[in-house]
């Protein structure tokens, strides 16, 4: 993959509990020079859509970080954030429906935000949390509710995307490997197991890691 194409792939992200305009501010900034997406809080979203630096695309989270609240929320939230100019959503499940059993639930609940924004949805199922039989019914959940991508997890649990997960999701839909992608070499064995999309803080470090950088298709000014 060349260095362009390489960091379209990249969500540049900036979703800690602590994170500030400031911080908001310098990962558009980074993308925007990079060629990457950035993936910021909801909140910042009306600051960022009129920022002078312009990611490729501008996602945001909805039922973040743990994915249990009520569904009109999540549909509401999705909706406030498409009206404040995210171009993407990446919408969290919740485990604990899923866990239950309650599979129907769980794939209503991302239906309806589907159906409420005409942007892409991806679902961040959690992987770190779920069984292999779980993580399946979750993409198929997903599959369901016509969502457009799976994303692996929100960095909130206790690990995050690995290549036999990313492997097994990329049966069902195209998958955004995000938690714990650190290094170019990282995000690469995550491409080469089936994922189009990473999701990474680290955004800078991994595509000055690709060995087209620096040439014609290296940082932008």
């Amino acid at each position: 993959m060349d260095r362009d194409a390489f960091a379209a792939s990249i969500d540049h992200t900036a979703l800690g509990p602590e994170t500030t305009w400031d911080n908001v501010e310098t990962v558009l900034r980074e993308a925007a020079d990079h060629g990457m997406n950035a993936c910021v809080p909801p909140c910042y979203l009306p600051e960022a859509a009129d920022h002078e630096a312009t990611p490729t695309t501008i996602a945001t989270v909805v039922g973040f970080p743990h994915g249990q609240h009520a569904p009109a929320a999540k549909r509401d939230e999705a909706v406030a954030a498409w009206d404040a100019g995210a171009d993407e959503i990446d919408l969290v499940i919740n485990v604990g429906r899923l866990k239950a059993g309650e599979d129907d639930a769980v794939a209503a609940e991302i239906s309806d935000v589907v159906a409420a924004v005409p942007v892409p949805v991806k679902v961040i199922i959690e992987t770190a949390l779920l069984s292999d039989d779980e993580k399946r019914r979750a993409c198929e959940a997903a599959v369901d509710a016509d969502a457009d991508m799976v994303k692996t997890s929100t960095g909130f649990a206790d690990g995050g995307a690995t290549v036999p997960d990313v492997e097994l999701m990329s049966e069902y839909l195209p998958v955004k490997a995000s938690g714990g992608v650190g290094s170019y070499e990282a995000a690469t064995a995550m491409l080469d197991a089936g994922a189009v999309r990473i999701g990474a803080s680290s955004g800078v470090a991994i595509v000055e890691g690709h060995p087209g950088n620096g040439s014609e298709g290296g940082a932008r000014n």
